[in-house]
């Protein structure tokens, strides 16, 4: 999206044709939250690359807002021709969380939690599992729009190292970080379109094993430079390392 894009809000469906209504959570945050009445523009996105700009026609006042928008112009934005799906480990209190929105908004077009071994935090099956599960996805959805992206990166159900070892394979090209490891990732060539897996672990490292399991399914240790980051900022350097690296920001 253009860097002038108004505030972004999200929809199920951004209609081929016509005027829009805005209701339910998103009516309510602009009215009542960020207190948008008639006049002001706005974008309105699915989150799957589709968006239109609008400016509202009207707002009704209920107990729950609805805003009227005519659409100025719509447009479809594809999405990269490499994709980075970020696996990233657990991490305890608010570090995952933080992780996801950084990683959002550096980009990110997948997220997999992982169940790494030394990570200090389990998702167990369960509501506790799927509560945490949606808090990550909620925080994807709010830094995608912060960030005026029109693509919503989806967070997927967790994995374990078993089944993170599955996506390595298929990818064109994974990398690990590891702080301990001899080539950077400013060395590696990139392929020029397909899925580029980027391994985050929990900040108590990646075990041996691990290492060990992801690099046999085609995996490279890599180092981002000489000092050592958090769990929750890795991703977000590695992303923009790629961006310059490929056709990414191009």
């Amino acid at each position: 999206m253009p860097s002038t894009t108004p505030p972004v809000f999200l929809v199920e469906e951004v209609p081929a044709s016509g005027d829009l209504v805005l209701d339910g959570e998103e009516a309510r945050h602009a009215a009542t939250v960020r207190r948008m009445r008639a006049g002001e523009r706005l974008v309105v996105s699915d989150g799957r690359g589709s968006a239109a700009e609008c400016v509202i026609a009207g707002v009704r006042p209920r107990h729950a807002p609805v805003l009227d928008l005519s659409v100025s112009r719509r447009w479809t934005e594809p999405g990269p021709a490499v994709r980075v799906v970020v696996a990233q480990a657990l991490a305890k209190g608010d570090r995952g969380e933080l992780a996801v929105e950084l990683t959002t908004e550096a980009g990110a077009d997948e997220i997999l939690p992982w169940r790494a071994e030394r990570s200090v935090v389990r998702w167990e099956e369960g509501p506790r599992g799927a509560k945490a599960l949606a808090r990550w996805q909620n925080t994807a959805r709010a830094a995608a729009k912060q960030a005026r992206r029109a693509w919503v990166p989806p967070v997927r159900e967790p994995v374990t190292t078993a089944q993170l070892a599955e996506v390595v394979a298929r990818a064109a090209c994974a990398v690990v970080l590891e702080g301990s490891a001899s080539r950077r990732l400013t060395s590696l060539s990139l392929p020029e379109a397909g899925d580029v897996v980027l391994v985050v672990g929990p900040e108590g490292g990646i075990t041996d094993g691990e290492l060990e399991t992801l690099t046999a399914a085609g995996a490279v240790g890599v180092r981002l430079g000489p000092t050592v980051l958090r769990t929750s900022t890795a991703a977000a350097v590695a992303l923009g390392a790629l961006g310059a690296m490929t056709s990414r920001w191009a």
